[in-house]
């Protein structure tokens, strides 16, 4: 990983019960198929995805600091644990996403989740790739790590959801992004998830000695990442995606959130999503 401000931590949100110390979405392979509504393969994981479903379906509130962005939430999606997780992901084609390893890997089940109308929709997985980067124990270990991972599900999601453009450039220190997510409100209101809310943060460290991250700090009052937002789109102002929210450090939410660029990984998405017959779309 690139330096670390602080404890830096994941900031995937656990339905139930946040860890104290990384607070982690899901460690889950995903390999259903079909189209379901929060059937796991034993009642167990279905009752863990009900219960982070009654979470994401809860009141509104996602980013610190943040406003509701209903007009950006066409390019992302939800994606929900057997192990009661909650993350943001980004939409690169009608059956691809794109999220936080730390979101997708392990052993626990995945479904992506959107709403049509206010029914709630979970949509079985029928591919996934971990960037090889990926280290679970980074943090812990102050190690490098990719923190990226491509999700494809079983059935195409509507035609309402349109695919991101990705930023092949790096940002400028001091350059103003648009963080965004479903995440909640503050640490520890899980009910807060599940609206998409945005916050206009400025670059403080572009890209780190190994031009994995950029971290973001807001100029005045809490503002940035919290639970539940960890695979969000970081954006510029033209809605290019520049990264994707993994972490938070320095503090509690709201303090410096950091992102996994996306364009020093191009080889690794172009190729990998090659391999699924799809593409992204670059500036």
């Amino acid at each position: 990983m690139d330096e670390i401000s602080g404890r830096a931590r994941p900031i995937g949100r656990r339905a139930g019960a946040l860890r104290a110390r990384f607070l982690r979405l899901g460690h889950g392979h995903g390999h259903g198929r079909g189209r379901g509504r929060g059937r796991g393969r034993g009642r167990g994981r279905a009752g863990a995805l009900a219960a982070a479903l009654s979470f994401a379906a809860g009141p509104a509130g996602a980013v610190v600091g943040g406003r509701e962005a209903p007009e950006a939430a066409a390019g992302a999606v939800m994606v929900l644990s057997s192990d009661g997780g909650v993350c943001s992901a980004v939409v690169l084609a009608p059956d691809t996403v794109l999220t936080a390893a730390h979101c997708a890997a392990g052993r626990a089940e995945h479904r992506v989740h959107y709403k049509e109308g206010a029914e709630p929709v979970l949509l079985e997985l029928a591919g996934r790739a971990v960037h090889p980067g990926y280290d679970a124990g980074a943090i812990a270990g102050r190690r490098r790590s990719i923190d990226l991972a491509l999700l494809r599900v079983a059935s195409p999601l509507p035609a309402r959801f349109v695919p991101a453009r990705l930023a092949a450039e790096s940002p400028r220190a001091g350059e103003s992004l648009v963080l965004s997510g479903y995440g909640v409100v503050r640490s520890g209101e899980a009910r807060s998830t599940g609206t998409f809310r945005s916050a206009a943060l400025p670059v403080v460290e572009p890209y780190g000695p190994s031009r994995i991250l950029v971290w973001l700090k807001p100029a005045a009052g809490p503002a940035g990442a919290c639970q539940g937002d960890s695979g969000g789109p970081i954006a510029r102002g033209d809605g290019a995606v520049v990264a994707v929210t993994a972490w938070v450090g320095g503090g509690p939410c709201g303090a410096i959130s950091q992102g996994v660029l996306v364009g020093p990984q191009r080889a690794w998405l172009d190729r990998t999503l090659g391999g699924w017959g799809r593409s992204a779309a670059w500036d």
